[in-house]
């Protein structure tokens, strides 16, 4: 009866529209309705969620995240890249997955990615007489490398569910980014050879390419300050969002000035509200993860699902099959609240590492960005190319072809989320 009510209200509220932290929310009250129960563990149990220093780095990463977008290191990254592999055919399609892997170790974030490099680099591509919709669609799935290359959002929420190591998730998260990105330019050289797209007339020089260079240090010094502090066991992955966020405004506001002090207002106020959607969905997921539990439903399950004998092989791709479903119509952040509680006991239960669990939790989660009806990726992308959603899909299929064969390649093989770690 409880899991017919929470479900049952949940589904209901998400068909009308209603968003998905007060749909959390909601069918947490009406469950909890059917046991003798205060009302008040609602509440408290929210607190709680959020009563993690490691949730703290979520709004850090955000704000330093709208410090690099605002304060011009974009375009020094697009422009240094563009200098090391520009002239060759396609070279700018190279450019664009390398300036977005560079953008992915600064902010975190996949729908940023695609606004802060896409806007620099998509007008130029297109008036130099590459395809646009291969433009559009390339770009949609590069800026997928925004949560798996660390620094990862939805990576610290995973590690605060279950109790893992943020720094060797991190560490996953190189091997699987690197991967994706080969991955994807190898695609590039065969479309660019296929469909003949445009090379790049004009030679740069070794001057121009120091110069280039030496514009961008401030922008790659940024992710060795992260990492470095994490893994050197100086910072803690909340000590170094701080740390970003006051890197990023000094290098926004005194190195490349690009930030004035009436900005500086309106980009705490929009990291704001994002973090606010973000934490707000992770407090009404952990109540409704709660009463899952404590009404039984979660032991229910183990048990059904051990009782299957499911090869460990086997569990990890159903339940990637599986993410990749919600991924369409829910945002990442509401997936992993929403499931890894109820997965994670489960998968530890048939040995599965918790740091390959959490790469299939993450990288399925970002193909979500890229498959419609919830592709923010795809949103962002239109936004800055005002090509259909239709038409940037269809161009995008080439590259989430391969972005989708790597993140299977990582569901059946273990070995390579843990090979840093």
């Amino acid at each position: 009866m409880t899991a017919l009510v929470l479900f049952g209200t949940l589904i209901v509220l998400l068909i009308i529209g209603v968003p998905i932290s007060v749909s959390l929310g909601a069918a947490t009250l009406a469950s909890l309705l059917t046991f003798d129960v205060p009302l008040a563990v609602i509440p408290q149990r929210m607190f709680t969620a959020l009563d993690s220093v490691s949730i703290m780095a979520i709004p850090f990463f955000v704000l330093a995240g709208n410090f690099m977008t605002k304060g011009g290191i974009s375009r020094r990254l697009v422009d240094f890249c563009n200098s090391i592999i520009g002239n060759v055919r396609g070279g700018m399609a190279y450019a664009m997955v390398l300036a977005c892997a560079f953008f992915a170790a600064l902010s975190g974030s996949a729908p940023a990615t695609v606004l802060a490099i896409g806007s620099m680099l998509y007008p130029e591509m297109v008036k130099l007489g590459y395809p646009p919709e291969r433009c559009a669609g390339l770009l949609a799935v590069s800026g997928g490398l925004g949560p798996i290359i660390p620094p990862s959002i939805i990576m610290v929420v995973y590690c605060t569910i279950t109790s893992s190591s943020v720094g060797d998730m991190f560490k996953g998260g190189i091997v699987a980014g690197v991967m994706i990105a080969v991955v994807l330019v190898g695609v590039s050289i065969f479309l660019a050879n296929k469909e003949q797209w445009p090379k790049n007339s004009e030679k740069i020089t070794l001057r121009e390419l120091g110069i280039n260079f030496f514009k961008a240090i401030p922008a790659i010094l940024l992710p060795v300050i992260i990492l470095g502090g994490i893994y050197s066991g100086l910072l803690t992955p909340t000590e170094s969002a701080a740390v970003a966020v006051v890197y990023s405004f000094i290098v926004g506001v005194f190195v490349y000035r690009e930030i004035n002090l009436k900005e500086i207002y309106q980009i705490i106020l929009d990291s704001g509200k994002s973090s606010a959607m973000m934490l707000f969905i992770i407090a009404t997921s952990t109540a409704f993860s709660w009463l899952f539990t404590f009404s039984g439903i979660s032991n229910d399950l183990i048990s059904a699902i051990v009782g299957m004998n499911l090869a460990p092989w086997m569990f990890c791709f159903i339940i990637a099959v599986i993410l990749l479903i919600f991924g369409t119509f829910l945002e990442g952040i509401a997936t992993c609240v929403l499931l890894v509680p109820v997965l994670w006991p489960i998968a530890a239960s048939l040995g599965i590492n918790p740091i390959h669990f959490g790469m299939i939790v993450s990288i399925s989660n970002v193909i979500g960005t890229m498959t419609p009806p919830v592709a923010v990726n795809l949103f962002s992308a239109a936004s800055v190319s005002k090509l259909k959603m239709g038409e940037i899909a269809r161009g995008e299929l080439p590259f989430f072809i391969g972005y989708t064969a790597v993140f299977f390649l990582i569901v059946f093989i273990p070995g390579l989320s843990t090979l840093l770690v």
